[in-house]
């Protein structure tokens, strides 16, 4: 059976702009991506199912298909479900697929009705989805306990240096060739886990559910605490709450960042500072180009950043802003609320030349001995001719 995880064009626009350069299977929510999570809990490969500029080719071999949305929240009764469905059973709450199981290969964009020979039934618990890109700091702290057991289960942490202070070490795990000495954790009632070759250096603060991904840093004295997490060789430093980051991504100095989600390849200049709350402690509203409309994100939301973007040195964003991919920010006072992908200069509102974009985004990759692949290269050039908004 070939396990693929699909994306639907409702929720491709919702999660907004970390859906441009990926597949919705690929957004890290909690310590894994939906593709990580899905394959460690069905134990089988997967392959996902999602636009043409992004879609990578699809194994030819002839077989049934197993598909599962790609932004579904997993818990044990939906697992269950989904391994016990038979050929051509499915699983739906309301309107929308869940998950099914076909002969018929199908194409990115397929509803109900293409799906003609599968029975569908309503699943018998209340399910999540993440639909929108503000959940992820809400969503990845429900789903970190679950993940912390699926990755931790039936293994030893390496063992703690006693130059630490730790507060439960039972809940703190440590991978092979992490190094952290002289810090302070406070895992009461949460989670943290050390990646594989990671440094935290000394006078770190982590309290709460904290994940500190493969090859990443914390730099001295930072203080990160709430649910956050860092994916691949990120940088982390300065005053840190409630932020998903995912690889390679920096904020290696001081500022604040809380209720945030940080793209791929940004950096945030020393002193960078976001809101995430307004002054009038009042309902936040993001801006969305691909639904045309103000998303209502609650009462605490920090800066949606694209991936590839970065900002100056002390940089101050509102409460609440959202950037496109590949933007330059560069202002001398707020920035707006909503900077279109490729802007170069906030102030003039010009527009990176791709080529120049292309350029510094090697330089930014060459720093972490990475190279711009061809396929994120043509990804790039599609957005840029087509999602530029």
């Amino acid at each position: 059976m070939r396990f693929i995880l699909f994306d639907t064009a409702t929720a491709r626009k919702g999660l907004f702009p970390f859906s441009l350069i990926r597949p919705l299977a690929d957004i890290r929510c909690g310590m894994l991506t939906a593709w990580e999570r899905w394959q460690r809990l069905l134990q089988m490969p997967a392959e996902v199912l999602t636009e043409n500029y992004l879609q990578h080719s699809l194994s030819e071999r002839i077989d049934t298909f197993l598909y599962v949305d790609a932004t579904l929240i997993p818990d044990e009764t939906l697992v269950h479900a989904i391994r016990s469905l038979k050929l051509n059973e499915g699983l739906m709450e309301g309107h929308r697929i869940l998950a099914f199981t076909s002969s018929v290969e199908l194409s990115y964009g397929f509803t109900a009705a293409d799906c003609t020979e599968v029975n569908f039934k309503p699943h018998i618990a209340p399910v999540q989805f993440l639909d929108y890109a503000h959940q992820l700091p809400f969503l990845s702290a429900q789903l970190l306990p679950f993940d912390f057991q699926l990755v931790t289960a039936g293994r030893s942490s390496q063992p703690i240096s006693p130059t630490n202070q730790v507060l439960h070490p039972e809940r703190v795990f440590v991978e092979e060739g992490a190094v952290m000495e002289y810090c302070t954790i406070n895992a009461s009632d949460a989670y943290v886990y050390i990646g594989k070759n990671a440094l935290v250096m000394e006078g770190a603060l982590l309290r709460g559910s904290v994940v500190i991904g493969e090859r990443s840093v914390v730099k001295m004295g930072a203080k990160i605490y709430g649910t956050t997490v860092a994916g691949r060789n990120c940088v982390l430093g300065g005053e840190i709450k409630n932020t998903v980051f995912f690889d390679y991504s920096n904020k290696a100095h001081d500022g604040y960042l809380g209720d945030a989600v940080i793209g791929s390849w940004c950096n945030l200049g020393a002193g960078t500072s976001a809101s995430n709350v307004k002054n009038t402690a009042g309902e936040i509203k993001l801006w969305n180009p691909l639904l045309h409309q103000w998303i209502h994100a609650g009462t605490k939301c920090g800066v949606m950043m694209g991936d590839y973007s970065r900002t100056s040195i002390n940089t101050i964003l509102n409460t609440g802003t959202v950037t496109g991919i590949s933007c330059n920010i560069v202002s001398n006072g707020f920035p707006p609320k909503y900077i279109a992908s490729f802007t170069w200069n906030t102030e003039t509102k010009e527009h990176y030349v791709l080529d120049k974009a292309y350029n510094d985004i090697r330089n930014w990759m060459q720093m972490k001995q990475q190279f711009m692949t061809e396929q994120e290269q043509s990804i790039l050039q599609y957005i840029y001719n087509h999602l530029k908004f």
